[in-house]
C-alpha cells in the first residue's frame, strides 16, 4: 500500500533530528572503522551503519542486505543528498570524537 506525500506529512514536526549516535570501533585492521547506530527524533532507529576508510577519507555505508542476483542493496537510506550529507557529518564526527576519547 503507497500513501501520498500530503497524507504522509499531516502532523510533521519539521526536520527530522538524529537524537543519538552510539559508535562501535572495529578492532582488526582494515577498511571498516565502525559500526554505528542512530536515533532519530528520539522515536526511530537505525542500526548498522558502517564508517569505512576509502581512497579520499572517511565515509558511510547505510545497512544493506545481499539481493538473490548477489548485489547488496541498501535497507535504510535518506532519500536526498542534503540529508545524507547532514547524517554523514554527524556520525563522522562521533567517529573521531569517539577516537580522542579513547587517546584519552
Amino acid at each position: 500500500m503507497h500513501f501520498s506525500a500530503a497524507a504522509c506529512k499531516k502532523g510533521a514536526r519539521g526536520n527530522m533530528q538524529i537524537t543519538d549516535v552510539r559508535v562501535r570501533k572495529v578492532a582488526k585492521e582494515g577498511k571498516l572503522k565502525a559500526v554505528v547506530s542512530i536515533t532519530m527524533d528520539e522515536e526511530f532507529v537505525v542500526h548498522d551503519i558502517k564508517v569505512i576508510e576509502g581512497e579520499k577519507g572517511l565515509f558511510i555505508a547505510m545497512p544493506s542486505k545481499k539481493a538473490l542476483d548477489g548485489e547488496y542493496r541498501d535497507i535504510a537510506h535518506p532519500i536526498n543528498s542534503g540529508t545524507r550529507e547532514r547524517i554523514q557529518s554527524i556520525i563522522l564526527e562521533k567517529y573521531e570524537e569517539a577516537l580522542e576519547d579513547e587517546e584519552e
